[in-house]
């Protein structure tokens, strides 16, 4: 007998699993875990911020923006990427405004990519780009960053690239290993994006979360790569407001009117009062971001003498908001039952590695911790953790 209810669902929907970790939340509110999985900021955003989004609805931009943005942040946006990243860019061809980054991704790939295309992706990687390859019927090939320092082997890099790759996927900073793309290496990725006439999609949400004086280098400043780099950042982690969903895409003007025709049909646009508010948020001075790195800085310090405590070691993060840690010496046989165990009976919710790779048994020696909250909370948490000795 056929089964009706599989005939309901699609070949891409069957092969993309729940987000484990928008679930670690979920179970975290469950159990009264103190979250330290999903990466969101439990301290407030700037105060200027809620002042530009109060006033927003208050003059009552409260309808439809232009769907590929509010020409006001579109332009405001425009002028920070030209003095943080020295990119001369048209806020009227060349950028689009979206719902958030996870969707910028998204369009970006439908916008570009054809069925059948590869799209090589650093391995371990942000949940979602697998899913959205699968999504864009894309075919994901995977290059392994390898520990300590989450480098990548040039020829396992090369070839890697073949005629049927349409892009490269590059998180710097990168999530979750907080590894920082190095010139060197964001040059050679260049070389053969060049070689064989492939785009970069480069995911930049982490830019100003850095430290230890590492720099952050934007592949589109490279020479050959503005015109074939699609960039993708938002507001939600430099500014604290994840809940706010506005990210916005850098791209040639031919790539970004086919990205914008995607969006267009995807959400129409982000939410209009909120980019109104960002541009509060591109006009903060460079202090804030010194500021903002410092303060993570202390965060990070505070989360790694935690794990020394506790005898887990872990790799330092140059940039981003979380620390991949190595749990092989507890003796259980998954991250993800690890993962429960803090959770359920600790009261610690983290990220189970394997979430991160390709195939899930890659990551079974590791969970990711996010830090970006209030020195009370990784306090509390670091109480709890004790409990692993007990």
């Amino acid at each position: 007998m056929i089964d009706s209810q599989n005939k309901k669902i699609s070949t891409k929907a069957e092969q993309i699993n729940e987000s484990v970790i928008r679930e670690m939340t979920r179970v975290a509110l469950q159990y009264g875990a103190v979250n330290l999985a999903q990466g969101f900021p439990d301290f407030s955003c700037p105060r200027e911020l809620k002042r530009a989004a109060c006033e927003a609805i208050e003059e009552d931009i409260n309808q439809y923006a232009i769907t590929w943005g509010d020409r006001a942040f579109r332009h405001a946006i425009a002028e920070k990427v030209n003095w943080y990243l020295g990119l001369a860019v048209d806020p009227e061809r060349q950028i689009t405004v979206t719902c958030g980054s996870t969707e910028a991704m998204v369009a970006t790939m439908l916008a570009t990519v054809n069925p059948g295309d590869e799209i090589i992706v650093f391995e371990p990687y942000y949940e979602n780009y697998g899913p959205d390859a699968i999504i864009a019927s894309a075919k994901p090939r995977y290059v392994k960053l390898h520990p300590p320092d989450w480098t990548f082997d040039e020829t396992e890099l090369r070839q890697a690239f073949n005629n049927n790759t349409k892009a490269i996927i590059i998180n710097t900073p990168h999530n979750p290993t907080g590894k920082v793309f190095s010139d060197e290496e964001l040059t050679l990725i260049a070389e053969l994006c060049q070689q064989w006439d492939v785009l970069a999609f480069t995911d930049e949400i982490y830019e100003h979360i850095l430290y230890d004086e590492t720099k952050h280098v934007a592949i589109a400043t490279l020479p050959g790569m503005e015109e074939r780099t699609v960039t993708i950042n938002g507001l939600s982690k430099t500014y604290s407001v994840t809940g706010w969903r506005v990210g916005y895409i850098l791209a040639n003007p031919q790539l970004t009117s086919a990205i914008r025709k995607i969006h267009d049909f995807l959400t129409v646009g982000a939410p209009a009062p909120l980019q109104r508010a960002g541009v509060a948020a591109m006009q903060l001075p460079v202090s804030y971001y010194q500021d903002l790195a410092a303060s993570y800085r202390e965060k990070r310090d505070t989360l790694l003498q935690t794990l020394d405590e506790l005898e887990i070691s872990y790799y330092v993060p140059k940039g981003a908001y979380y620390v991949l840690a190595n749990i092989a010496r507890f003796g259980y046989k998954s991250d993800l039952e690890f993962t429960y165990h803090l959770i359920k009976d600790i009261g610690v919710a983290v990220v189970p590695g394997s979430s991160f790779f390709s195939r899930s048994e890659q990551g079974h020696s590791f969970i990711r911790f996010c830090f970006s909250k209030k020195t009370e909370t990784l306090l509390a948490a670091r109480d709890r953790l004790l409990k692993l000795y007990k």
